[in-house]
């Protein structure tokens, strides 16, 4: 009865059938892979939010290196730690990020440099503040930082990708990413590989800052993705076992509507005598 599926056009048919399974079976797992991913980094996000400041020497290490070098970037399990550290602000190096999105409107994050004992220096993201009058990209009064030292607390960021270029505008650094490597050699002095977002300050910072939002990656999208790049597999071997069997049925001869009568072609009958 299913002899037929032994013909070359129906291996033929099983081959790719049992090739796209597999292939969305490991785009599923793949996306499942990219679902545990973003779960890890939620769960760091949501402990830094809820753990005790570490000292600074316990996510990040220090750099060795001259004026303008990046220490080593921070360990994937040391993103997101909350730390703390002491040092004086640099306002003169000062950097603005451009085109920054806060509660829907565009504008500015604020790098300062801290500067700490041993002469190095960790890039601290002191907050968000709206463009000057005239336009997203007019730079605004920046506040002032406190004077002497300053203890702060926040989480370990790491330097964001596609960094572009750093332009000097109006005596301060300007930016659109936050490249850490690429910021470093406008410092004059060696800068820790990861920068800290700010969630406290002693003194206490501007009120004008509003802090930049950490959000959460949309790890259940990737969830969606495996569940169904995996039904797409079943359905496609399912396709194949439900058009065998309809083939199969065809064959025998089962289920066929019956042929019409055709009541021409049947004998005249003789009229009785």
């Amino acid at each position: 009865m299913y002899r037929f599926l032994l013909s070359p056009r129906w291996l033929g048919a099983l081959a790719l059938t049992l090739v796209g399974a597999a292939v969305m079976v490991l785009l599923g797992n793949w996306q499942l892979d990219r679902y545990r991913g973003r779960t890890e980094v939620n769960e760091r996000i949501d402990a830094g939010q809820r753990m005790a400041p570490a000292p600074l020497s316990d996510a990040l290490r220090a750099p060795t290196g001259g004026a303008g070098t990046t220490g080593p970037a921070p360990a994937e399990d040391k993103v997101w730690t909350r730390i703390t550290a002491t040092g004086r602000y640099d306002p003169t190096n000062t950097v603005l990020v451009r085109g920054r999105t806060v509660d829907s409107r565009v504008g500015f994050e604020v790098l300062t440099p801290l500067v700490l004992a041993d002469g190095t220096a960790l890039l601290v993201d002191r907050g968000w503040i709206p463009p000057a009058p005239g336009g997203a990209t007019a730079q605004p009064p920046v506040p002032a930082v406190p004077s002497g030292d300053v203890t702060v607390v926040g989480r370990v960021h790491e330097t964001e990708s596609g960094a572009g270029a750093v332009d000097r505008r109006d005596g301060r650094l300007e930016t659109r990413r936050i490249g850490v490597p690429r910021l470093a050699r406008e410092l004059p002095y060696p800068v820790y590989g990861g920068y800290l977002l700010l969630d406290e300050q002693t003194p206490a910072a501007d009120p004008v800052f509003k802090a930049v939002p950490v959000g959460h990656a949309n790890n259940w999208q990737n969830f969606g993705y495996v569940v169904q790049w995996w039904l797409f597999a079943v359905m496609a071997l399912f396709g194949y076992g439900w058009v065998a069997r309809r083939e199969a049925r065809r064959a025998a001869g089962i289920g066929a509507t019956p042929k019409p009568l055709d009541r021409a072609a049947e004998p005249t009958p003789s009229p009785s005598a």
